[in-house]
């Protein structure tokens, strides 16, 4: 999952300004909350965020766009018992949490 995220992160970094990544961890109210951020391309979510998660589900042109990532990774997570979530703005920032 993790590796997943940073590959992501990688992937879809803003050819505009150094790659920045920060990797987070808590545990708050006996749950473990992992968080991932980065300064690349974000994601419209008004646009992708009701299915977010689906299959074949492609937010960029890059061409190793492939549209399971997420999928796999939420799949992963949910199998383990946990939640993500994802805050994203265009071109700023896209933020995953993911709670265990």
């Amino acid at each position: 999952m993790i590796q997943n995220l940073l590959s992501n992160a990688l992937k879809y970094s803003s050819p505009l300004r150094t790659a920045k990544i920060h990797f987070q961890s808590h545990i708050i109210n006996d749950e473990i909350v992992l968080t991932v951020s980065d300064n690349g391309l974000g994601i419209d979510l008004k646009e992708h965020g009701k299915d977010m998660f689906g299959f074949n589900k492609v937010f960029h042109k890059h061409p190793d766009a492939k549209g399971v990532g997420l999928f796999l990774i939420k799949a992963q997570v949910e199998g383990m018992g946990g939640t993500i979530s994802v805050e994203s703005t265009v071109d700023v920032r896209t933020k995953f949490k993911i709670i265990f």
